[in-house]
């Protein structure tokens, strides 16, 4: 009997991880009916980052009454197991929760992530798992850190919060930039976020100056780390206020679930992502899974909605390459969930997996 362990990433705007996963599960059994199967939900840190945890470790999702990026009261979900809290800061400051026409880093904040930090505080949470993807804001983290000096500190200063300090911290994010800088969460982030090239420069310039202010005030300056460009200057707020651990999104959660352990007896590995190019290769969910299959020797397909640099793919290690949609399918019909499941199970069904 094969087994195939299927670890897709969602398609961004179209599936989840869990969908897709099903999807190619179903494409297997349709071409090897006595195959079996173990689906993996991954994320990286970003979208589906909470319920891929779940799925791993098990937990409850619970809900805190927050701000939006632009202060307006939403209520967002958790992760709670045990003492432990999985937060995906999206859920409370993410990209999705704006309008087009309101995304705007001057104004965004990052608030309502400083609420939930302090909601799974208060639940008596000791180790607080972060997912740093689709954030709105490039705040280096003030809003969040206003949010827990309001919630334990009102009317003090950062010095005056205590109840962190038997919390620890870990920020899952594959982004390495720096906090400022022409690599840094401004420059490269921000255009994203709907900021101006002179919006950029200042939000950069005000990067610059929190961090001076803070390495002045603690002794300590992690504007350099890895990851503190990470959801507009977030990570470094963990990094530098929290003592936070950075860790890779997608290699945390593997670890999580025991990946290599499922690996042993393993035959194949399919997995995927919306598109897929030379970046998959710096770090990306795919590249992840393809680095611990490769220690046990177990070829990895991988597909996507999208193919670009098909050698640079092969070369890198990854047996067979495949884009599910037909050639010249409109973006919009391919877009469409129903159009995205049936195409990846045909994909699968028609690759020679046994």
């Amino acid at each position: 009997m094969k087994k195939i362990i299927v670890a897709i990433d969602s398609f961004k705007g179209c599936l989840t991880s869990v969908e897709a996963n099903q999807a190619a599960c179903e494409g297997i059994l349709a071409k090897i009916p006595d195959a079996q199967v173990v689906q993996v939900p991954v994320s990286d840190g970003g979208e589906g980052f909470m319920e891929a945890f779940q799925a791993a470790m098990g937990g409850e999702i619970v809900q805190a009454n927050v701000k939006d990026p632009l202060m307006r009261p939403i209520v967002a979900p958790y992760l709670l197991q045990g003492d432990t809290a999985v937060i995906e800061i999206a859920k409370a400051s993410g990209l999705t929760l704006l309008k087009p026409e309101e995304r705007n880093p001057m104004v965004a904040t990052s608030y309502g992530t400083g609420r939930l930090v302090v909601d799974a505080v208060r639940r008596g949470c000791k180790h607080i798992i972060v997912g740093l993807g689709g954030s709105a804001t490039s705040d280096c983290g003030i809003g969040m850190l206003r949010a827990i000096i309001d919630a334990f500190a009102k009317g003090g200063s950062w010095d005056d919060v205590r109840q962190l300090d038997d919390v620890r911290f870990t920020i899952a994010t594959d982004v390495t930039n720096p906090l400022c800088g022409d690599n840094g969460a401004a420059h490269v982030f921000a255009p994203q976020k709907g900021a101006t090239p002179e919006q950029v420069l200042a939000l950069d310039a005000r990067a610059q100056r929190f961090a001076h202010v803070s390495a002045k005030h603690m002794g300590r300056d992690c504007q350099d780390m890895s990851g503190a460009g990470a959801a507009g200057g977030l990570g470094y707020a963990f990094l530098q206020y929290m003592q936070a651990e950075c860790r890779s999104g997608i290699s945390l959660l593997l670890d999580t679930i025991h990946f290599d352990d499922l690996l042993q007896d393993a035959d194949y590995v399919i997995t995927g992502e919306g598109s897929a190019d030379c970046q998959t290769l710096m770090g990306k969910l795919p590249y992840g899974i393809l680095q611990r299959a490769q220690r046990h020797d177990v070829p990895v397909l991988l597909i996507a909605g999208r193919i670009a640099d098909e050698q640079q793919l092969l070369a890198a290690g990854f047996v067979r390459v495949a884009c599910i949609n037909p050639p010249g399918t409109p973006l919009e019909i391919a877009m469409q969930p129903a159009t995205a499941k049936e195409n990846i199970r045909l994909t699968i069904q028609n690759e020679g997996l046994s």
